[in-house]
């Protein structure tokens, strides 16, 4: 079996020259320049693996008549083909796709599927593992090694947690063995932050708040969290623990950005949470801690709408070309390969 580093590796040389493959996807432009995107936020698994208000949220998302057929409709979005079909739509190169353990919440999707999904096409898919933490006092040894044989696999490069979903607290110390594997398999840990409308979340501050994490992330020097919505809070539609984020990365080199989903039609309508979070960023000299992620797919077009929201309020925030290079491809490239060095 290959490395982690030889297919990423591969997978680069292969994927270098953005003229290739032109046929069947667009390029991405940024002030007139062709531009790689990684997308490290998608989703994919089974409809029946969905918790049922993830199930109705689907729904609602696909226009008539397709939403009438949510189930099929949604299994074809999720799957690897629809996938990389939207992918190919909006001119992405590669993604990341989650595994997700929360049966409370949103659902499940295996390492083990993800695993499978990623062998449809493992030079532009990748993907991050997770783990149950129900009855964490009984059962963390076994999905601990549950969580390392996932990474394990040469395609599984992260590790996804979502402490509101999973209803597990940002501070207590009895989870921090996560984090520690995750550093010592050079694995970088992405969390959900923010409040999340899903029926069953924890949405107490220590579930949400960023402000909880820092014992975590200074205790642990050798793992990589990235902060997943910049903390949007996405009950209120408001920039929720924007502030706090960027003081976290500006602290700890060993913390990185993200801001799927938050500026999203649904949430974002006009753009301008967007462009003020990347123009905050751009403040406090943060864009090479930028990893991009939608959040998708969630519908058809979600993904290349998402993408277009964000290289619009990259513009509207005064990112250069490079700092957009940076942000849309690069700075995953270097935090994922110096990772594997």
């Amino acid at each position: 079996m290959l490395s982690r580093s030889a297919i990423l590796g591969a997978s680069l040389l292969v994927l270098s020259s953005l003229g290739a493959c032109q046929s069947e996807r667009p390029e991405v432009v940024y002030e007139g320049e062709a531009v790689d995107v990684v997308d490290m936020h998608l989703h994919t698994g089974h409809w029946h693996g969905i918790g049922p208000s993830s199930q109705r949220f689907l729904a609602e998302r696909f226009p008539h008549p397709i939403g009438l057929n949510a189930e099929t409709s949604a299994e074809e979005q999720i799957q690897p083909k629809g996938i990389l079909g939207e992918m190919d739509r909006a001119g992405i190169r590669r993604s990341v796709l989650f595994a997700v353990y929360a049966p409370r919440t949103v659902g499940i999707t295996t390492n083990e599927n993800v695993i499978q999904n990623t062998a449809v096409d493992p030079d532009r898919l990748f993907g991050f593992a997770s783990l149950p933490v129900d009855a964490w006092d009984l059962h963390s040894a076994e999905a601990l090694e549950q969580l390392d044989d996932a990474l394990e696999h040469p395609q599984m490069i992260g590790v996804k947690l979502a402490h509101t979903h999973m209803r597990f607290r940002m501070d207590d110390p009895a989870y921090y063995p996560i984090y520690e594997l995750a550093g010592s398999r050079r694995s970088p840990v992405y969390l959900h932050i923010g409040p999340t409308p899903f029926p069953g979340a924890a949405l107490e501050p220590q579930y949400t708040d960023p402000r909880y994490l820092r014992e975590a992330i200074a205790t642990h020097p050798e793992t990589q969290f990235v902060l997943g919505h910049l903390g949007f809070d996405f009950i209120e539609k408001t920039e929720g623990s924007l502030e706090d984020c960027l003081s976290l990365a500006k602290e700890f080199s060993n913390v990185w950005i993200e801001a799927s989903a938050m500026g999203s039609e649904a949430s974002d309508p006009e753009g301008k949470q967007l462009a003020h979070a990347l123009t905050r960023i751009r403040e406090e000299n943060l864009t090479h801690r930028f990893l991009y992620g939608s959040d998708g797919p969630q519908a058809p077009g979600f993904v290349e709408e998402y993408l277009t929201r964000t290289i619009a309020a990259m513009t509207r925030a005064g990112w250069t070309l490079s700092e957009a290079r940076a942000g849309l491809s690069g700075n995953f490239d270097e935090l994922f390969f110096r990772e594997l060095e």
